[in-house]
């Protein structure tokens, strides 16, 4: 029915465009259309803000994100939250909640494709050459990181690459490209940028803090060709043409250019601290957090030179509005409380959340075995059970083992303190946006009060992914070096480790397993791990045929939304290992 009713809105407007073309002037002196827009600063700015605003996850649907799943399928995380919030569990355990979990995702992220479509359509008419090219630059790598996230996610996709143009290319559905023709044009888009955008300093922007530069492509394509040649096997990474076919590739050697190009060129280093690169050491909580009073304080976000891709953040939300821009991940990923004003002071600087993502606690165990001094452990993930007051089983909590990960969690800050110096009352959050932003106890504010930006591509990655590709331990050292460790030599279990430690709760470990071919033996050590399930003591279970028989099923990817296939008539084909049988209803022990 709904390709009828296209055709009959299409038809009817047709026919008004008809009867008023004799008798009306057509030039619209009123509208923006794509004949006058965009051709001022404004316009330009205007066409590619909306292609940003979809770069935010979807608010009715963070389960559906690539980064959340990342994060929570790897084995450094469970799904955790009350049994209730199922879709976190089953995105841990590789199955779902129905067969339309992902479709907030999948609609965001074409939404975003379409607009950055028209925008590089138009943006040509914008007469200032440096602005232009650097909008331009920004909007292939907008395009390039929805079909990067969404090919990581799904694999079989449907190629968007122009501005449809006839009745046929609208009412279409779109045909499943290849793995192939979809990182060809991703790389497409990088290249593309990396070639329009200008080598300022990366806080030297021609269009302002937040915006996207050319030393994001160029980690981002490392990062791309990384994915593609570990996980496929392959040699190069396919490189599409203007014309929108494979034309050529990219080689190893040439990617190595252009990450130092970047290490080289683009300002970006390593903030001295480790620890300086997360909220918890802000100034409102640094200097009553035992594990943060002797650190730098909190580089914040726009300051950061070690920041090189992310997604700015800003307080400003309310409950499902249209396009949500207050870091919904910050909310998921906190502690579940009980939401009370003791809660905050007893477990402070802990926040309110939703309880996802408890720490693996062999990620704990096997990182304090094989580098017993690495402060990193420390400034990332804290043991609740030192808190007298911490209890398992608040709010239901499943999965639970006493872990949890500091860098993407909501983080209070005292209000008052008791004559003896102890901590009276806190605000529930200390989030920034420009300035610090306080939520205060008791209102609902706090719930959207998250405006640290999510971090996507960190300049110790930059480094990591040269040692990688070089098979050199230069950037491995210069990491180590800044934790306070000893140097070392190159190999592929060094590497593999520091970027497990280092990058740690960064949504990047469920790419690297499935990279390197390793995420079947890492998945499996899950099992066994002692949690806690709604209060009661036991361990991890499979969940259906377990981890690894899914994984083998699904090789990784998420299923197509059920909704999207039947638009499609049967175009879209579901990806294998996903039907109703693999619909998660629960734990069961």
């Amino acid at each position: 029915m709904t390709r009828y009713y296209r055709y009959i809105i299409i038809a009817l407007f047709g026919v008004m465009f008809v009867n008023c073309e004799g008798f009306l002037d057509t030039e619209s002196y009123t509208d923006k259309n794509t004949g006058n827009f965009p051709t001022t600063t404004d316009d330009a700015t205007q066409m590619v803000s909306g292609v940003y605003s979809c770069f935010y996850p979807p608010q009715d649907g963070v389960t559906s994100t690539y980064w959340l799943n990342a994060l929570l399928s790897s084995d450094d995380c469970f799904g955790g939250a009350p049994y209730t919030d199922r879709g976190y569990q089953a995105i841990n355990h590789l199955l779902c909640t129905n067969l339309n979990q992902y479709q907030s995702y999948w609609k965001k992220s074409y939404k975003g494709i379409s607009r950055a479509n028209m925008a590089l359509a138009n943006l040509d008419k914008l007469e200032n050459e440096a602005l232009r090219n650097q909008l331009l630059g920004e909007v292939h790598i907008l395009r390039a990181y929805f079909y990067f996230e969404l090919v990581q996610l799904f694999e079989n996709i449907p190629l968007m690459t122009t501005v449809p143009e006839t009745i046929d290319e609208i009412t279409n559905y779109p045909l499943q490209a290849s793995p192939d023709e979809i990182y060809g044009i991703i790389a497409y888009d990088l290249k593309n940028a990396i070639e329009l955008m200008p080598s300022n300093k990366w806080d030297a922007t021609v269009t302002g803090t937040g915006h996207l530069t050319r030393w994001a492509a160029e980690g981002m394509l490392a990062r791309v060709f990384l994915f593609y040649t570990g996980f496929y096997n392959k040699e190069n990474l396919p490189l599409m043409g203007d014309d929108y076919t494979i034309t050529g590739s990219i080689s190893k050697d040439d990617v190595v250019k252009v990450l130092e190009d970047c290490i080289d060129n683009s300002g970006h280093d390593l903030v001295e601290d480790f620890r300086s690169l997360w909220s918890y050491t802000n100034r409102a909580t640094r200097k009553d957090f035992y594990l943060a009073k002797d650190a730098p304080e909190w580089v914040e976000d726009g300051k950061n030179k070690e920041q090189v891709m992310h997604i700015p953040f800003k307080t400003m939300s309310k409950w499902f509005t249209y396009e949500s821009v207050y870091n919904s991940y910050r909310l998921t990923l906190g502690t579940r409380s009980d939401f009370s004003a003791g809660y905050l002071v007893n477990m402070f600087p802990m926040g309110h959340g939703w309880g996802a993502g408890p720490v693996n606690t062999k990620l704990y165990e096997e990182w304090k075995a094989t580098e017993p001094n690495d402060m990193r452990r420390d400034a990332s993930i804290i043991d609740l059970t030192t808190f007298d007051a911490f209890q398992f089983g608040t709010g239901n909590m499943m999965e639970e083992t006493g872990y949890w990960q500091l860098k993407q969690c909501p983080i209070s800050a005292v209000q008052e303190k008791n004559s003896d110096g102890s901590i009276k009352s806190c605000y529930v959050t200390m989030e920034t946006s420009g300035e610090y932003d306080y939520g205060a106890i008791g209102s609902s504010e706090w719930f959207w009060a998250h405006g640290v930006d999510l971090t996507l591509i960190r300049f110790a990655d930059v480094l990591l992914m040269h040692s990688e590709l070089t098979n050199t331990p230069d950037g491995i050292n210069r990491v180590r070096s800044r934790a306070g460790l000893s140097t070392v030599a190159y190999s592929d279990q060094t590497l593999r480790n520091e970027r497990r430690w280092e990058l740690a709760f960064e949504g990047l470990r469920w790419g690297d397993v499935r990279r390197w071919g390793i995420a079947e033996e890492t998945l499996a050590n899950q099992i066994g791990v002692s949690i806690y399930n709604r209060k009661q003591a036991t361990t991890m279970k499979a969940q259906g045929v377990g981890f690894v028989e899914r994984y083998k099923l699904t090789r990784g990817f998420r299923p197509l939304p059920f909704d999207e296939i039947e638009l499609s008539n049967g175009v879209l084909k579901q990806n294998p290992g996903w039907d109703n049988s693999t619909i998660y209803n629960g734990w069961v022990d």
